[in-house]
Formats: C-alpha cells, structure tokens, sequence
C-alpha cells in the first residue's frame, strides 16, 4: 500500500467519527497520540507521533471459548486518569524510574452482554495496552483461543526483527528459542525464514518520520508468550500464540485464563531518533514486584569455562583453574556448565562451593529445565520442572553456598511453560537463588516483577561465535544492533566478553575473533545484565596487556542510568551508562570503516577523561589498544574515532 493510500484510510476512519465512536489519549508531554474508534462492531486503534503516523489503522479485541470481543461490540463507559509513580529495581539499565503517563480504559460491550475493558497508558514515548475481563456471570474462567490484536505499520518502514523458528527443530530440538539470525531494514513484504512471524521484540524504521519498537511485558503463567505474525499488506502483523507441537506437543497452545483477568500488555516505544528506543522502560513501568527479595541479591561478574573449553571441561581441576581466575579478577562468581552432575558429582560440587567461597568466589550451577519436552542430553535432568525435586535441589544449594542458577532448553512459549519460569523463579527466591535463563523466552518485565531474575539468553549468542567462523564475523553486527532491540526491553545474557584471540582452549587454533580487544571490553558495558559474563580463560591472565586486564577488574554490572548517544542498529552504536557517580561511555563499530565521530556527553563536560581505543589497523592485523587522556569540551563535545570492530571506552 502506498502512502497516499494509508492517508486516504486515515481519512476515510475520520470521516465516520460523527457516528463512531472515537476517543484520543495523548502523552504528558502532548507529542503521542493514540486514538481509538469502532465501525460496525470492531474496535481500532492507531499511533501519531509529532501529527506523523507510526501505527495507522490496527484492530484490537479477541476471541474466546465463551465468546468473540472482537466483533460485535459496543462502547458503555470511558474512565481517563493520571499516573505518576517512582519505583526503584536493580538489574535493569536505570535503577530509580518515575513513569508519569495518561491513562484510558473502554468498556465494551459484545452482542452475548459480556464485558471486555481495553486499557491504553500513555508516556512520552511509551503506549502500553492489554484486555481485562470480569467474571461474566456465573463463568468464571475462559480460554482465549485467538487475538484480533494488529500493529499496522505504515508501508514505507523497514523491520529489524528475528524470525519464530519452527518448533522442536535445531540441537536436540530445543526450539523456538530465540536464537535465530536478525534481519535489518527489511521490507515489511519480506517473508519470514520459517513462515511463522517474528519473534519480540520487532524494531521499525518508518522512513524519515521516526521509529517504533514493538514488545510485550507482565508475561507470567497466567498467558501464553505471544510473538507477530507475518506481515499483512491489509492489517499489519497480528498477535500470535505458540504453536501446538510446541514442547514435544504436550501443553495447550491457546490461553487459560481466571475471571476477573488480564492479559500481557503489548508495548509500543516510539520517537523521532533512537534516543526513546534505547531508553524505554515500559517493560517495567506497567507491571509490579511479585514477591519481595528474600535477600539483597549481589550483581557482578562470573568466570565460564564452557565458551571456550566446552563440555569436557566441567571437571574438577578444570573448575578450580576458573575459581582461581575469578579470584585474582575480583568477580563474584563462576558458572559451572552442564554435565557437572557426572563429571564432578555432587560430593564434588560441594568440596568445589567451599574451595570457591575460601577465594571469595560463589558458585552458578547450570541445570536442564526438564526432561520430557526436547532431546537435550545433557544433565542435571529433571531437576527443576517439578516442585518437589525443583525445592530438594535447591536446599541443597543453598546449605552448600550456591548462589544462583543457569536453566536451559525450554523450548517453548507455551502458558505451562510460562508457569514453570515462574516457579523456579519463586522457588528459587525461597532460598535465595539468582536465576538466569538460557535456551528461553525473551523475559517480559521480569527484572521488576521476580528480583531474584537476573537475565535471560534468548539471542544468537557468544556460543556462536565459537562454533563457526561465519557467526564469528557477525558478531560486530549483533552486538550493535541489540541495544536498539533485543537489550532494548530485557537483560540479555549474552554469554561472555571474549578475550581470546582464537576460539581454541590454547588460544592458537580453529578460527580468529574478528573483534578488537576494546569492543569486546565495551561490550560489557553496552550488554545489559546484573550478571555479567567476562569470558577470560586463565591463559588471558598472561596475555593480555596490563591495562586491559585493569579495567576488566573494575567493569561494573549494575546501572543507574543509561543514555542513548548515536549511533544506528546493526552499524555502530554508543551508549552511556552510569553506576553511581562513574559514568562509562562505550561504544562498537560493525563497519568495514573507521568511524568519527563528535559525541555529546554532558555528563562529561570539562572533564579530563580516560579513553581507550584500537590503533589504526594496519596490513590486516588485529589493532592493539591504545590508552589516552582527553578533555571533553565545556559543552559536553568529544570527537572520537573508533576502527572497524572496534570499539571506545570513554571514562
């Protein structure tokens, strides 16, 4: 559809306000617009930023085993409101959030007389809405078999989005999980890879006129994780539910729900720049805590033998040498991988817990979340999918001195599936477990609403880089496109800044990484997670220069604040982020050319500052780091260059 035709629709929509129903709700600040109408019984919403469309005619409503709210429907009340709160949360990227937005709920009404309340919130740069329902009558409880929910782009965006794999496909097929290869400035006509939509969260560029960022948040086991559809000329990409041979085809596809009930807010983060993209914390703003911490949870680091070393390295002597790195870098943690109930045993484990917390160092074990729903070999197995093994286990965790846990192969967004996230997470706050997901969902408001979570994989990760040269390659590309996607809405656990310069255990064979020493240093800062992972193996202790290894002591993992200062997804990106009083400025560059550029930092302005880069490449060898003092300009200026896969800390 060209853009006169969606002007034309727009218009078309307005015209029959005078016997329509048609409501606006507007931001604080009065620059994002969101107007709701109906036409013959259908509902439908559209987006406005600055008077420029972002979101043109989408439908709303669903349908349900006791009756379709998608149709039929007539308008009975309209409530408007004010929010504004300030809450506080750790393991985000800001750690004190005010959220003031405009609030509007409509009650509507279908043909049966049951009564369905759309509820829009309204910031700056933020809309949130979902569906509640009362109990009707006598029923009290339905299954929502399908959504009408559409995101209608206008037909000059390009989509930076993942495709939705196929189920029970991949390794021991362990998927849908998240780990498939982005796309950017795609045609929205673009057919996804596997015929099943788009995964969340779905970044757009709409032309000259700004961008949109699309995601859902407050996700538990109450609802199915939903994902978009493919693309549709017509109505845009729709809500769609897992799919039914999802987790070994065991589990509903569709959705349970108690009545009164709510489904999952679907978000839409929109701005003229990147800057509210980068930025947004709805994911957290429309949701709450779910329980209360049952300690003070501890961000940091963690040392992981298995990127590099891989399965056979989940022995005994091998975990000590890790311990022993974490140590002497001042980290707080060592992951121990898959496999260790075998190869190390549990009598093991625990002497391995004492040795580690004598150097100040406390254990992450890694557990397969089932055993029933995918082919994944590897063991601890049937640990944590029921309450009574999931509650013995984690006893006995904690009598030992664990501090947390990695849990892999979901492999699937089905409601049951979302249940069991929950409870690990609510079990594991009983004895005070951090819990990070892998093989997984992308997390939806969870930082805020179980504190003991700390982040999720969900992305084609650092494994990959180890696994083939091809993804290696890729990697500069990733990590600078996640900020304005994936990491935008959630923690990503990414798996590890790499410091070895092959992908082999003595760091001279099988194929090189293609990214300096300074951007993988500055990819700790700009992927977010409470528990950051920093690769090292301990042969890095003797090689790396002593001014790399300094800083890799002191990168911290907990956020204040974040701010958006350029850059472009999948190309370069400079983030700031501030813990305390020391604000970190990185940034990555994915082109094949050096990039200057002048920076904007306030927060910086007169200061003398540290400033770390890569030498200017020369005859195709990696560049070395460099160190200088520089002074920002009065007015927050900075020019910089950073080389190709390289990357900038600024200090």
């Amino acid at each position: 559809m060209k853009r006169n035709h969606i002007l034309l629709a727009l218009a078309l929509w307005a015209g029959t306000a005078a016997t329509a129903a048609t409501n606006t709700v507007t931001s604080p600040d009065g620059r994002l617009t969101v107007t709701l109408g109906d036409e013959a019984g259908r509902i439908f919403y559209s987006v406005a930023y600055d008077g420029k469309p972002m979101l043109g005619r989408s439908a709303l409503g669903l349908k349900a085993n006791i009756g379709d709210f998608s149709t039929g429907l007539s308008e009975r009340a309209v409530s408007k409101k004010r929010i504004d709160t300030t809450y506080t949360m750790r393991g985000a990227k800001a750690s004190k959030v005010r959220y003031v937005a405009n609030l509007m709920g409509i009650i509507y009404e279908n043909a049966k007389k049951d009564l369905m309340t759309v509820t829009f919130c309204v910031s700056n740069n933020d809309v949130a809405f979902r569906y509640t329902f009362p109990q009707q009558g006598e029923t009290a409880c339905m299954v929502v078999e399908g959504e009408a929910t559409a995101f209608n782009l206008p037909a000059q965006a390009t989509a930076f989005i993942s495709p939705q794999s196929d189920p029970m496909i991949g390794w021991k097929r362990t998927k849908p999980s998240y780990e498939e290869v982005y796309s950017a400035d795609a045609p929205l006509t673009a057919r996804s890879q596997y015929g099943r939509g788009y995964v969340f969260p779905a970044l757009f560029r709409v032309g000259q006129d700004g961008w949109v960022l699309l995601s859902e948040t407050g996700t538990d086991g109450s609802y199915p994780a939903c994902h978009l559809s493919d693309y549709d000329p017509a109505t845009g990409y729709g809500i769609a539910f897992p799919m039914p041979e999802e987790a070994n085809g065991f589990g509903s596809a569709t959705a349970s729900m108690a009545l009164p009930g709510s489904t999952p807010w679907r978000t839409v983060t929109v701005g003229a720049t990147l800057k509210p993209i980068v930025e947004t914390t709805v994911q957290y703003d429309v949701v709450g805590q779910k329980y209360a911490p049952s300690e003070q949870y501890r961000p940091g680091r963690y040392t992981w033998s298995w990127l590099i070393w891989q399965d056979n390295a989940t022995k005994y002597a091998e975990q000590v040498q890790f311990i022993d790195l974490a140590a002497a870098m001042g980290y707080e943690y060592t992951l121990v991988d898959g496999l260790w109930d075998r190869q190390i045993g549990r009598a093991g484990i625990e002497e391995l817990s004492r040795y580690a917390q004598s150097k100040g160092v406390h254990l992450l074990l890694w557990y397969n979340s089932n055993g029933n729903q995918n082919d994944a070999p590897q063991g601890p197995k049937n640990c944590m999918n029921t309450a009574i093994a999931r509650k013995k286990e984690m006893a006995w965790m904690k009598s030992i001195g664990v501090k947390g846990i990695k849990v892999d192969f979901f492999g699937s967004d089905k409601q049951h599936t979302m249940q069991l996230y929950e409870d690990i997470l609510s079990d594991a706050n009983d004895y005070g477990l951090q819990v990070i997901f892998h093989g997984c969902t992308l997390p939806r408001g969870w930082e805020r609403m179980y504190p003991n979570f700390v982040s999720s994989e969900a992305v084609l990760a650092s494994e990959n880089v180890y696994f083939s040269e091809e993804h290696a390659r890729r990697e500069a590309f990733d990590l600078t496109l996640h900020p304005f996607c994936r990491n935008a809405v959630a923690s990503m656990d990414w798996g590890g800044t790499i410091m070895n310069r092959r992908m082999s255990r003595d760091n001279k064979r099988r194929h090189q990484r293609y990214t300096t020493d300074v951007f993988e240093m500055a990819a700790a800062i700009v992927n977010q997670s409470a528990i950051q992972c920093i690769a090292l193996q301990p042969n890095n202790l003797t090689e790396l220069p002593r001014m790399e290894l300094d800083w890799l002591r002191s990168v911290p993992t907990a956020w204040d604040e974040t701010r958006f200062v350029d850059g472009y997804p999948g190309r370069y990106v400079v983030l700031a982020r501030r813990c305390g009083d020391r604000w970190c400025v990185a940034g990555l560059n994915a082109e094949a050319e050096a990039k200057t550029l002048k920076l904007c930092l306030p927060m910086l302005a007169g200061r003398e500052v540290t400033v770390y880069s890569d030498k200017e490449a020369k005859g195709g060898a990696m560049p070395e780091a460099q160190l200088k003092r520089a002074r920002v300009g009065k007015d927050g200026s900075l020019k910089v260059t950073i080389q190709p896969s390289g990357g900038l800390i600024v200090e």
